[in-house]
């Protein structure tokens, strides 16, 4: 092996070392979260160095959580409202990202600069009027209420439409010599060629609805609405700080999102648009 080989072979190996002991201290906090859940009451949790497995693991503690808090009805409740938030995005943010990358018309640039341009307003500053809003449209303590403020995004049109323009227009020109109507070739042509772009949508717009805490804890006061954030918030309350049983409750909060995650990352690879062309 001569020494530019051995060079690169140490600098590879440097690399992976640096991006392994990153990923070992990002992965710390959950490691230390899961450890915490399976821990008896017997055990320290805040002894130094911290114990990352528990000598005697057990599974009482999340069974005390969800036998005595409705946690089956707070997942219900954070499912449905991810899934339908996810759903009414994609379906939103597409219909108005297709037109502003593939139709021309009066003002398209100046719309796609405002929209794009409220990506810099922070929540908290549209908070209160769209919980006015909210209350006037008869919505709070809602399912609708809960995903009302998020059925489309600044970002998921901006995400859509970058997507769309990258698609062939010999795609679309072949669509429209078929007779396809502009709805036919948005769902048959434009949706199948970006979906990359749509799944890494869903799973920031299903990943920023299951942890979303601050809009339920506004627009809610009745505990059958509750999202699994409140219902990990209410832990604190319920078992005086033990936080044996508050990282069982957040366990079960995350663990649906990184199933999901491990579920859709497997779709969030480049495709190539042209490849339904037939030569």
């Amino acid at each position: 092996m001569n020494s530019s080989k051995r060079r690169a072979l140490w600098q590879r190996a440097g690399m992976y070392s640096l991006l392994g002991a990153i990923a070992l201290v990002m992965l710390l906090p959950l490691m230390w979260l899961v450890s915490t859940s399976l821990k008896s009451p017997t055990e320290n949790i805040f002894q130094f160095p911290p114990q990352l497995w528990p000598s005697q693991p057990t599974w009482q503690n999340f069974v005390r959580v969800w036998q005595t808090n409705p946690f089956g009805r707070y997942l219900f409740n954070s499912t449905l409202v991810a899934i339908l938030t996810v759903t009414l995005n994609l379906l939103f943010c597409s219909l108005a990202a297709y037109p502003l990358a593939r139709l021309n018309f009066w003002g398209r640039d100046a719309i796609f600069t405002l929209v794009v341009s409220t990506i810099m307003i922070p929540f908290q500053i549209v908070m209160i009027p769209l919980y006015i809003l909210t209350v006037q449209l008869g919505l709070r303590n809602t399912y609708l209420g809960l995903i009302f403020p998020a059925i489309a995004s600044a970002f998921g049109i901006f995400l859509l439409r970058q997507a769309f323009q990258s698609v062939p227009k010999e795609l679309e020109e072949a669509a429209r010599m078929d007779g396809c109507s502009e709805l036919g070739l948005w769902w048959h042509v434009m949706l199948p060629s970006i979906r990359p772009a749509l799944v890494t949508l869903a799973i920031f717009v299903f990943i920023g609805s299951w942890s979303d805490f601050l809009w339920p804890l506004i627009v809610l006061d009745r505990p059958e609405y509750y999202t699994l954030p409140l219902g990990v918030a209410t832990l604190a309350g319920t078992f005086s700080l033990d936080w044996r049983l508050i990282a069982a409750g957040s366990v079960i909060s995350i663990a649906p999102i990184l199933f999901f995650f491990l579920v859709m990352q497997h779709y969030i690879v480049p495709t190539e648009a042209g490849s339904g062309m037939k030569g």
